[in-house]
């Protein structure tokens, strides 16, 4: 280990060893290096998997710096969470939201409360809860004489504690878990020039039955760079038990005319006020209606009271889509908890859920002793494991009967999500070939750490397993030694004499 250090160490300092020298490709090394990146702060797992049969594919090693060591993947973490997801429950499954009540429906009006049970539906957006809504008047109720109970008891309290690893806890990115949660618990306001006049224009998402939306911003000439850091943004009250009173979102300071239209998403209400004020607008907007605003409140539902509807959400096989392309953190983590209530009932915990993906590991064969699972979104200090574990996850998903639909949710190097803008000039390289290569990467980042894992189809058609992790303060500077990287597999990585 020491001469390993120490050799490292000449490598950088006497700059007298040459990059061939090294396993790694000069392109990659020399962006290290120009980048202050050492190279004992990166691990990379590089496997070309062959074109076998279904079920049997097999995968060959061409590149390991690093591979058996343990570091911090960041969101590239959540490969394993959806991947286990995907097989245990399967692409079809879909969370189910109940609606219990203790009354009676006359005459179109539903006397008595009703109550929301969760089980962890990760995008309970405003769309799907107007087909709930709908579902609602399917029973003959028009009208609402009744307060709003929310039953978490799915999960244990201890998951739902809105704890962060930076302090931004107003950041959409931090949303906890929650057995009922809506719109991701945020507040997505639309600001813009308007289109007719010199002013702003200020939309927000989901609907809430009491949110005013007071506009003091003023519209300056000038490019829309840093156009947050001039907005203040007060909401009033910020927090209070009364689920039903009137909210006052405050904008001040000024907007850049240079922006043709940005959204400025905040969590800042908790979760009571947040899903009945936006479950009162839901109804209304359906064209329901209260006898009086109702307020919302935490119980666990009545063993006398009877069951009103049972709501299906989208399809686990879409949400991985989300969690994947766009690294969403509290679907993952509600992904985790899912597998903990499937499998080993209520309260939900991650120890569960991790106990739940252990099993799983091992009954298809991996053994990840470095494996480190926080809450299976990567959205943590000290979730770890190594580059070469996650390679063989990825060759595990070539052989299993989601692989395609796991294939299909990572991002789209150059296409979509959070590699919607990387590898552009490199790509446009292959446009006259009649079958374009293509890199599907998750992509991981946190301070201090960087990270890439997923699947390269080369020039020739080849496919490559590639997983990276960089753990080092200028970890931020190291996305071109991985698009390096990336670039080489496009090309068709290493000779073949020099593949081992």
């Amino acid at each position: 280990m020491f001469l390993t250090i120490l050799w490292i160490a000449c490598y950088f300092i006497s700059g007298t060893s040459k990059a061939q020298d090294l396993p790694i490709p000069a392109a990659i090394t020399n962006s290290l290096e120009r980048n202050q990146i050492p190279l004992d702060a990166i691990s990379i797992s590089v496997s070309e998997i062959d074109p076998g049969k279904p079920g049997k594919h097999d995968a060959k090693t061409i590149l390991d710096w690093r591979a058996s060591e343990a570091m911090n993947p960041a969101s590239t973490m959540k490969i394993l969470t959806t991947l286990a997801g995907l097989d245990i429950l399967g692409p079809q499954y879909r969370w189910r939201t109940k609606i219990f009540t203790d009354g009676v429906v006359r005459q179109g009006t539903l006397k008595g409360n009703l109550y929301l049970q969760g089980s962890g539906d990760p995008k309970l957006i405003p769309e799907e809860l107007a087909k709930l809504m709908k579902d609602l008047q399917a029973l003959g109720i028009q009208k609402i004489d009744g307060n709003l109970f929310f039953d978490r008891s799915a999960y244990a309290p201890s998951v739902m504690e809105h704890n962060t690893i930076d302090g931004e806890s107003l950041r959409a990115y931090n949303v906890p878990p929650d057995p009922l949660l809506y719109a991701f618990r945020t507040l997505s306001f639309q600001i813009g020039k308007s289109r007719t006049a010199d002013f702003i224009d200020i939309s927000y998402t989901p609907t809430l039955s009491q949110l005013k939306v007071v506009n003091q911003m003023q519209l300056v000439e000038r490019a829309c760079d840093n156009w947050k850091s001039n907005i203040r943004f007060n909401l009033d009250p910020e927090t209070g038990t009364n689920t039903d009173q009137l909210l006052t979102a405050q904008f001040s300071g000024t907007f850049p005319s240079g922006c043709k239209g940005v959204n400025y998403n905040v969590v800042a209400l908790d979760a009571n006020t947040f899903l009945t004020q936006g479950f009162t607008a839901a109804w209304e907007l359906a064209g329901g209606s209260w006898v009086k605003p109702p307020t919302g409140k935490d119980a666990t539902v009545p063993i006398a009271a009877r069951l009103l509807l049972q709501f299906e959400g989208i399809s686990l096989a879409d949400d991985v889509q989300d969690i994947n392309k766009y690294s969403n953190n509290v679907m993952a983590r509600q992904l985790l908890l899912t597998l903990a209530l499937e499998k080993m009932g209520k309260p939900a915990t991650t120890a569960n859920g991790d106990l739940v993906v252990q099993g799983w590991l091992k009954q298809n064969g991996l053994n990840f002793p470095s494996l480190v699972i926080e809450n299976g979104s990567g959205l943590s200090r000290n979730e770890a494991i190594t580059a070469g574990q996650m390679n063989q996850l990825l060759l595990t998903a070539r052989n299993l009967p989601i692989g395609e639909v796991f294939y299909n949710s990572l991002p789209i190097a150059g296409a979509d999500g959070t590699m919607r803008n990387r590898l552009m000039t490199q790509l446009r390289k292959f446009l006259h070939l009649k079958k374009k290569p293509e890199a599907r990467i998750k992509t991981g980042s946190l301070a201090d750490v960087r990270a890439i894992s997923g699947y390269v189809i080369s020039k020739s058609g080849k496919m490559y397993a590639v997983s990276s992790f960089i753990n080092h303060p200028n970890a931020w500077r190291g996305l071109d030694a991985h698009d390096q990287l990336l670039s080489w597999l496009l090309e068709d990585g290493p000779e073949p004499k020099q593949a081992r």
